[in-house]
């Protein structure tokens, strides 16, 4: 009888990598279909990955440093515990490369120096996510890699207690990117443009969002409030019945357009690296300027127009 084959998938973050990501995860799956899969990921998305079906056990990158050396010696103890058949590293930065070493060099797909299945394209760096990892695992024998699925994921949402239509709406972004953020007043613009069509928006963010969403509230009281009560699978099933969606580049908009979700995204060219030019189900259309302050409310309201003039068709 043959051992059954382990397999060890590495992604951390972000989450819009993350969710990008998903196709490949189920490449994998597909074609060790009766290996036992181990995902190693940061903490943030261990429930959605438990609940996805390509995943036998989840481990916790615990994020440890080398001068660390009590926590690092255990991590490493972990990395090595397992004689793993095949390591994807679909992180493939220098610290996920690091484990190649630390796993004594184990058969790897990835951009560590020497793995046995590397990435060898000198310009992948430039190339999109999708399309690079689908390139990577072509490299390591995966032909086939389809795009991002959440199908899958399931949630109760009743509990928000949401009228029968309404938009979403995400005006934050990462603390640490705040010049990611389009003006909270012209979001408030846009959720009264909402009101007038008989669509109920419904704001979503976290604490680092608050200043923003009380900004938006203030200027439209009608607009609901999810502040700080949403986890990644609540925002997918949320997005399934939403007319539309507008946002920032930010990690909830990409599981929005990929739930299928129509979404409007405003991107800045000098900061952001373009990854929804090629979203997973082609459901988002990208708004660009270098600075986002030149993308008007205007211009957003032309482009909700003709996708609510789409959606009753």
């Amino acid at each position: 009888m043959n051992e059954q084959k382990r397999i060890l998938v590495i992604k951390l973050s972000a989450l819009g990598d993350f969710i990008q990501s998903i196709g490949p995860f189920a490449a994998i799956r597909n074609h060790h279909s009766e290996a036992k899969i181990t995902l190693l990921t940061t903490h943030a998305f261990v429930a959605l990955a438990k609940q996805s079906p390509y995943f036998d056990e989840i481990w916790i990158d615990p994020k440890c440093h080398i001068w660390n050396i009590s926590n690092f010696i255990k991590f490493s103890k972990k990395l090595r515990s397992v004689a793993f058949d095949m390591v994807y590293d679909l992180q493939t930065s220098n610290r996920s490369s690091s484990y190649f070493r630390i796993m004594k060099k184990p058969p790897w797909s990835g951009i560590a120096r020497n793995c046995s299945h590397p990435h060898a394209n000198p310009i992948r760096n430039s190339i999109h996510n999708i399309e690079r990892q689908a390139e990577q695992l072509a490299m390591a024998n995966i032909p086939i890699t389809p795009i991002s699925d959440l199908s899958w994921v399931k949630a109760d949402v009743k509990r928000f207690n949401l009228p029968p239509r309404y938009s979403l709406i995400v005006p934050g972004c990462s603390s640490r990117r705040s010049c990611k953020r389009w003006q909270s007043d012209r979001y408030g613009e846009i959720a009264n443009y909402f009101i007038k069509n008989g669509i109920i928006p419904v704001v979503l963010g976290t604490k680092n969002d608050v200043d923003q969403i009380q900004a938006i509230i203030n200027k439209c009281p009608s607009a609901l409030s999810l502040l700080n009560q949403t986890s990644f699978s609540d925002i997918i099933v949320l997005a399934r019945n939403a007319i539309v969606a507008v946002g920032n580049d930010t990690g909830p908009m990409y599981l929005i357009s990929t739930s299928g979700c129509r979404s409007i995204v405003l991107l800045s060219n000098k900061i952001s690296d373009n990854n929804f030019l090629c979203t997973p189900r082609g459901s988002a259309i990208v708004l660009k300027c270098n600075n986002l302050t030149d993308i008007t409310v205007t211009t957003v309201i032309s482009v909700l127009k003709n996708e609510l003039s789409v959606h009753y068709e």
